[in-house]
């Protein structure tokens, strides 16, 4: 019969102790990654999220009391832009959920589209949010397992 190596009790216990804090770390690791794969998915939405350009505009400002009847030259839009923000990380069951939230008040019809005023047309949707969520999808394995690697490399030491 082969020998099968030489391991102590404190070797054992070694490994007990590191079996724990793995354990213990767990949940942390696993918001992280959530928390990571949302905030690549804000970037990707930010930075595909269209800007207002109303430079060539000249328009007077009738809804805001403030500046009625003053003319507005030169403006630059990015309300939608600045509006992209991440929710809290929530597990529910063994799923780790992150919502990413734009609060402006228009920000699903430059999403999905829109008809027009005079219901003769339709105004195409950006699917910001749409494009860069398949994007995550693809390279989500890819990002989690490099994760996972160094992650479980760091717990045994």
């Amino acid at each position: 019969m082969g020998g099968m190596g030489g391991f102590s009790s404190g070797d054992m216990k070694k490994l007990q102790q590191q079996l724990l804090a793995l354990q213990k770390t767990q949940e942390d690791f696993l918001a992280g990654c959530a928390k990571e794969l949302a905030a690549r998915l804000l970037a990707k939405v930010i930075k595909r999220t269209p800007v207002g350009d109303y430079s060539g505009n000249s328009y007077t400002c009738e809804s805001n009391k403030q500046h009625k009847g003053q003319k507005e030259m030169g403006k630059k839009g990015g309300t939608l832009r600045r509006g992209w923000t991440i929710g809290e990380i929530r597990k529910e069951g063994g799923i780790y959920k992150v919502d990413v939230i734009n609060n402006t008040e228009y920000a699903s019809y430059v999403e999905y589209g829109y008809r027009t005023a005079n219901h003769k047309g339709w105004v195409q949707g950006h699917f910001m949010l749409t494009i860069s969520e398949k994007e995550i999808r693809a390279v989500a394995p890819k990002v989690l397992e490099a994760r996972l690697k160094k992650f479980l490399e760091g717990c045994v030491k």
